[in-house]
């Protein structure tokens, strides 16, 4: 169950550091343009940024903790923050009318909640 966890966390910290780079990095006209991009239209350029620092903060705060040893609850305390996020956007993205990319919302969030019940209750760090 550990490398299951391990393989899910990773895959999860991939999605949200590509993602936040992609928010952080990317200019706002452009994402509005894309699959899921509505939001961006009436979000300001600093909240988009925001947004994409949160996530890349989400990739650290899933896998340095565990990895170094310090403060590893960090990761399934960060694995609900993501899944709230998830939640959020799924709410965003009915509101827009985009209903083809909360499949993605929904599999991400049954990831983080994975990650969340196996790291609490399945397979804790050891501390």
């Amino acid at each position: 169950m550990n490398i299951a966890l391990w393989i899910v966390t990773g895959l999860l910290a991939v999605v949200a550091l590509v993602s936040g780079n992609i928010k952080a990095f990317t200019p706002k006209a452009k994402l509005a343009q894309a699959p899921g991009g509505r939001w961006t239209e009436t979000a300001s350029a600093g909240v988009v940024k925001t947004m994409g620092a949160v996530e890349v903060l989400a990739a650290v705060g899933l896998i340095l903790p565990a990895v170094l040893g310090i403060a590893p609850t960090v990761v399934p305390v960060t694995a609900v923050c993501w899944s709230l996020l998830m939640v959020g956007a799924m709410i965003v993205h009915v509101r827009d009318g985009e209903y083809k990319v909360i499949t993605a919302n929904v599999v991400y969030l049954a990831m983080a909640a994975f990650v969340v019940w196996g790291r609490l209750v399945l397979e804790p760090f050891a501390g």
